[in-house]
């Protein structure tokens, strides 16, 4: 993944709490490894009729959510099942993070393994910005996000994700490198301390 750049963005709203994993992508478009594409069955039962076509009372469908690069949205964001796929489904629909009161905490890991920022904010800050104005929009930054009244308010995140998502890399990556000092390591380990023929 690329590594995490501060931005601002307009922010599309669902006001909408306990959107489970199978509300973001439908079981029935999981039959693909790939992440291209997601994004146009995300919250597919809710964006489209029974034909196929876009409903236009549909929160993500005003004029005001389209470009957003934040979601905005109700308590227990992504809870159900472990799915992946529904941080890859919302960052292929543009997405760079999520401000919501509180995750489910798989999808909290999913995201930040993909580079998808969970926000979690209390309900107060939740309330300021659904009341904003339809253009308003917000910063985003490691930790911080910029209110459209211009407050500065932290949200939590953890040294090791910040580290992850500034330089753009999940936690394989993170291990693949440290190989060098795993390696010297292991190596002066089996030197001070070689096995005998009765260690396994």
């Amino acid at each position: 993944m690329s590594p995490f750049v501060t931005f601002e963005s307009a922010y599309a709203r669902l006001p909408v709490s306990h959107v489970d994993t199978d509300q973001i992508i439908p079981a029935r478009f999981l039959k693909t490894t790939s992440r291209e594409g997601l994004g146009r069955h995300a919250f597919a039962d809710w964006r489209y009729d029974a034909g196929g076509q876009p409903r236009a009372d549909f929160p993500l469908h005003h004029v005001s959510a389209r470009g957003a690069a934040v979601l905005l949205a109700g308590e227990n964001f992504g809870c159900g099942s472990s799915r992946e796929h529904a941080p890859w489904a919302l960052l292929d629909m543009g997405f760079r993070a999520v401000v919501a009161p509180s995750f489910g905490d798989i999808f909290r890991q999913n995201a930040l393994k993909n580079g998808l920022v969970p926000i979690a904010v209390d309900v107060d800050v939740l309330a300021t910005l659904a009341a904003a104005p339809p253009d308003a929009k917000v910063g985003v930054d490691l930790g911080v996000i910029r209110l459209p009244d211009g407050r500065h308010v932290t949200y939590p995140l953890d040294p090791f994700w910040r580290q992850c998502l500034a330089d753009g890399m999940d936690e394989i990556e993170y291990v693949l490198r440290q190989a060098q000092e795993i390696a010297s390591f292991e190596h002066d380990r089996s030197s001070a301390r070689p096995l005998t023929g009765s260690e396994s």
